[in-house]
């Protein structure tokens, strides 16, 4: 008789725990998708339907969609831009002082209120805002709709950079240094180290970083619905009208449905790329 590995043991509890609190209500998200929606009424009607799907194959259901991703795409690699710098010199600083002040900013953000964050976001970057001038000198009126998507994208910035970089620290800590050491020894500069040496062995954990990102911005809806004004409508603002605002389940529920078979298709579509592009990489 075959004994159980101890990893199955220790893995039992979270998988069970992940199937009871999310396996169901993704079913119960799918079975809602599937019934008529009663105007009116937070009941649906009886019987099955795809019309819920059906309609959202409308073109402007699919700019929202293309929005989402755009978005996500375009705010993840920024957070690895800025994130990746901020994780390497809270690592390989060699002044202590510097790194623990980077990991202390790093933390503090995670820490700090989401909310508090955009409001503060709105205040400093909106129309009468002080750096609303800065706007300007761009060439992006303060009022117009490109202004709104800059703050959006700062405000999932602001969300999604202190994961990357605290993530991108562990990478960073696990490279071994004697590699860079080596490079210098042999008359290569601190560029052109961290170019050729450190970049390259760190590139499963950008990866990994870019998607975790892309995950977090397409997820969310506080960003886009607080400081989008009503001019940028991504998925997942439009999902939480659905359910609060107009109280079509079906629909919302159908929205929620495809963004999360689109994610998954994203999500592994980029991993299968990274890895064929950085063979042996795990991802």
């Amino acid at each position: 008789m075959r004994r159980i590995p101890v990893a199955l043991w220790l893995a039992a509890p979270g998988l069970l725990l992940l199937l009871a609190l999310m396996g169901g209500p993704v079913v119960l998200l799918v079975l809602e998708s599937l019934k008529p929606f009663v105007p009116g009424s937070i009941r649906p009607g009886e019987g099955v339907t795809l019309g819920n799907y059906t309609e959202l194959l409308a073109p402007a259901y699919l700019f929202y969609f293309q929005e989402t991703f755009r978005f996500g795409i375009i705010v993840a690699g920024l957070s690895v831009l800025f994130g990746a710098p901020l994780a390497f010199a809270a690592v390989r600083s060699r002044s202590a002082l510097l790194r623990k002040l980077l990991l202390a900013l790093l933390v503090g953000l995670l820490v700090m209120s989401l909310i508090a964050r955009l409001y503060a976001i709105e205040m400093a970057w909106g129309s009468l805002g002080p750096l609303a001038p800065l706007g300007a000198l761009t060439g992006i009126a303060p009022r117009s709709p490109r202004y709104a998507e800059v703050q959006v994208a700062i405000g999932l910035l602001h969300f999604t950079m202190p994961v990357v970089a605290l993530m991108l620290v562990g990478t960073f800590r696990a490279l071994p240094p004697r590699l860079e050491e080596a490079a210098a020894s042999l008359g290569a500069r601190r560029s052109d180290v961290v170019v050729s040496v450190v970049l390259p062995l760190a590139a499963p954990g950008l990866v990994s970083a870019f998607l975790v990102a892309l995950a977090m911005c397409i997820s969310n809806f506080v960003v886009p619905l607080i400081l989008g004004r009503g001019i940028v409508t991504l998925a997942t603002s439009l999902m939480y009208t659905r359910f609060a605002d107009i109280g079509n389940y079906p629909s919302g529920a159908a929205i929620g449905v495809v963004m999360l078979v689109l994610a998954f298709a994203v999500v592994y579509g980029l991993s299968a790329l990274a890895r064929r592009v950085l063979p042996g990489a795990r991802l």
